[in-house]
Order: C-alpha cells, then sequence, then structure tokens
C-alpha cells in the first residue's frame, strides 16, 4: 500500500488498526493526545465477545496474549433489590462467551504490539482541515502539523475528525455515572465485597442504581446512575468531594448499608461521567481520504458492546485497506457499507437495553436482559 495511515485517537479500536495494518506490512502513525499511556486511569472492566471484540483480536494475532490478561471468574453476575435482596445470581462456570479484562491491561497489550514510535504520545488534536484530493491537514495544540493522504478518526465521543464527514453532535441521554472505587476491598470494606460478590453487581430501581464490578487486587469500582438533567449534576461541586459523596448517596436513602457503603466509603474522589450518546443510524457520505470508527462513528449508550464495536471497526478497516492495497476510496466504501449497519443495529440494541435497565421496568427488565437476550446471543 502506497498510502500511509493516519489515526487520531490511541484508544482499543485506533490501536487495533494499527496493529492489523502492521500484521499486513502497513505502517501507521497513531496521535494521541496523552502524554503516555499510563497518564490516566483506563476505565474498567471490559467483557470482551465471541461476535466481534474476539474475532479482532485474532484479527490481529493477539489472542492467546488476550487470553493471559483474562480475569477468571469476573463473569459472575448478581441483581439485588435495594434491600438487599439477591434476585439474581448467576456464577461465572467457566462457560461464558464474555471473559472479563482490565481495559488499561488490553490497550497495553496493542500498544506493545506495535514497533516504537508507531504512537506519537502528546499530540493533542487542535483542528482538522480538507486540503483537496483526498489530503487533510491536522493541526495540534503545540501548532506542529502532519498532513495525511489516509485519515482515521478514531478519537472517541468528541472526535476533532468527525466534522469532516458529518455534522452530528453526541446528545445527552438523561442519565449520568459518578464513578468511584473501593480498594482492598475484601479487608477494608468487607461488607460492599460480599454485596458484590465475584464478578459484576447491580442493585437497580427506576431512575437509580447501583453497579460495581471486582477488578484485581480486591478493587472494587462503583458505577452509581442516576437519571437526572445535566443541571442537577451542575448543581453538585464535584471538586468537594465529602459533599459530593453525600448528596449521591442521599438518593439511595433507605437502601441497605452494604449497597450505599460502596459511594459512601469510596477511596479515590467520586468523578462524574455524563452519557450521551449520537443519533442511531448516524452515517455520512464517502468523503475522500477519511473515514471513522468506534465512538467517533457511533457512539451509543453503553450495553458492553463500545469497547467491543470499536476493536471489531479497527480490525474490519485494517483488513479491507490490505485487501485493496491500490485503492484506498474502494476499501473505505467496502468499510463504510458494513459499518453503517452494524451500527445502527448495536445503538438500536444499545438503547433498548438501557431503557430495559434503568426505565420504568427496573429491575425485572435487567433480570430478563441477563436471563433471556443474553442467552440468544
Amino acid at each position: 500500500m502506497h498510502t500511509p495511515v493516519t489515526i487520531v485517537g490511541a484508544g482499543l479500536g485506533g490501536l487495533m488498526l494499527a496493529r492489523v495494518l502492521h500484521v499486513h506490512g502497513i505502517s501507521a502513525t497513531v496521535y494521541e493526545a496523552e502524554p503516555s499511556p499510563t497518564a490516566r486511569t483506563q476505565g474498567g472492566m471490559l467483557d470482551i465477545h465471541e461476535y466481534n471484540g474476539q474475532l479482532a483480536l485474532q484479527a490481529a494475532g493477539l489472542f492467546d496474549e488476550f487470553r493471559g490478561i483474562v480475569l477468571e471468574g469476573r463473569e459472575a453476575t448478581r441483581v439485588l433489590a435495594p434491600d438487599g435482596t439477591v434476585l439474581l445470581d448467576e456464577p461465572d462456570d467457566g462457560t461464558g462467551g464474555r471473559p472479563e479484562v482490565l481495559r488499561g491491561e488490553l490497550r497495553q497489550l496493542l500498544v506493545d504490539s506495535l514497533p516504537d514510535g508507531t504512537v506519537r504520545w502528546g499530540h493533542k488534536v487542535g483542528g482538522v482541515r480538507a486540503l483537496g484530493e483526498g489530503r487533510h491537514e491536522v493541526t495540534f495544540a503545540d501548532g506542529t502539523t502532519a498532513v495525511t493522504h489516509l485519515l482515521v478518526g478514531a478519537d472517541g465521543a468528541w472526535s476533532r475528525v468527525r466534522p469532516l464527514l458529518s455534522g452530528a453532535t453526541p446528545a445527552y441521554v438523561g442519565t449520568s455515572f459518578v464513578e468511584t472505587y473501593l480498594l482492598d476491598s475484601d479487608t477494608r470494606h468487607p461488607a460492599g465485597a460480599k454485596a458484590v460478590g465475584a464478578g459484576a453487581m447491580v442493585a437497580i430501581t427506576p431512575g437509580r442504581a447501583i453497579q460495581a464490578h471486582r477488578e484485581s487486587a480486591g478493587t472494587l469500582h462503583t458505577y452509581v446512575a442516576l437519571s437526572k438533567s445535566q443541571d442537577w449534576f451542575a448543581g453538585i461541586d464535584f471538586t468537594d468531594s465529602v459533599a459530593t459523596t453525600a448528596r449521591i448517596a442521599q438518593e439511595f436513602d433507605g437502601w441497605a448499608a452494604e449497597l450505599t457503603t460502596l459511594i459512601t466509603d469510596g477511596d479515590t474522589a467520586p468523578v462524574l461521567r455524563p452519557i450521551h450518546a449520537l443519533p442511531i443510524g448516524h452515517r455520512w457520505d464517502r468523503v475522500a481520504g477519511v473515514t471513522l470508527l468506534g465512538d467517533a462513528a457511533h457512539l451509543s449508550r453503553p450495553n458492553g458492546e463500545g469497547a467491543n464495536l470499536a476493536m471489531f471497526d479497527g480490525a474490519e478497516l485494517g483488513k479491507a485497506l490490505a485487501a485493496h492495497p491500490d485503492d484506498v476510496e474502494a476499501a473505505l466504501a467496502g468499510y463504510e457499507r458494513a459499518l453503517f449497519p452494524r451500527s445502527t443495529e448495536a445503538a438500536t440494541e444499545a438503547a433498548r437495553d438501557f431503557e430495559l435497565i434503568f426505565g420504568d421496568t427496573a429491575p425485572h427488565g435487567l433480570i430478563s436482559l441477563f436471563t433471556g437476550h443474553e442467552q440468544s446471543r
């Protein structure tokens, strides 16, 4: 292939694309705003699915390495009532198709699989403009620039590349997560650790939930979900951790202590994560020399598919480019023809799942999702 590939964003999708290209002997450069791969916490647990994420890892030649970072037993799932009653308790019997890994470890696996210098850390994109004939100029925050022949936006929800293709912007879906961690939980937070169990736990009523996942070394990662307006959250001073924790916990007054402890006993400052989504069915007309993958292309409500889809997108785009070494536009057109219906289906499903989880039927909608929909996959 004679056209160098420029990727904006060193998340799982952008790195997967670079890796699959490397497997096929095609070089790429990945520009990433973060100064290093360890500059921030890389999120929590990911369940990697047989029908997309695992296929991408196989295309990347990294499946055995992936199996080496799987945290065994973490597919266990519990649903609790607000009073602590166990409504659903599914152990991890080792037969599930969604093994769990830490996002940071998976990302590092991909980084380590690339030639030195592939990822240019500390390159925050300030803007992108078209130069004509499929070429684009990327301007970085430090004033430097790069001219591209093939530009891929793998830069997430607030993509700087997306405006080249689409005027769509993510919209708030009406729910936000508040995130915190409990460390060394089996020793320091035994009641919370017992409530969470071996894998994931959700306690939920319409519009509010306490979710937690057991990570490595006894760490519990808590996501508190509240269906509130952005103005409501703006009224909370998140720089005051004590006051923030108390205000969030107030929304769960009367819930069992072993559940509210997952909020009040947090060992890290609470972090607000508003949930946004692009319109379902988001697509664009073919524009020479540029495309998108992952959340930049199809940000949707979280339901466990986002990281898997991003990796699958990256692998599929890499394979398409390798299959058309002398016709980039044919590769991009073929990739997008498959991308649009795939992402529309996934976004539709995510919206339905989100309503089942947080809507008026909670927790029964969530239980039906686990016991019915999950098995039908």
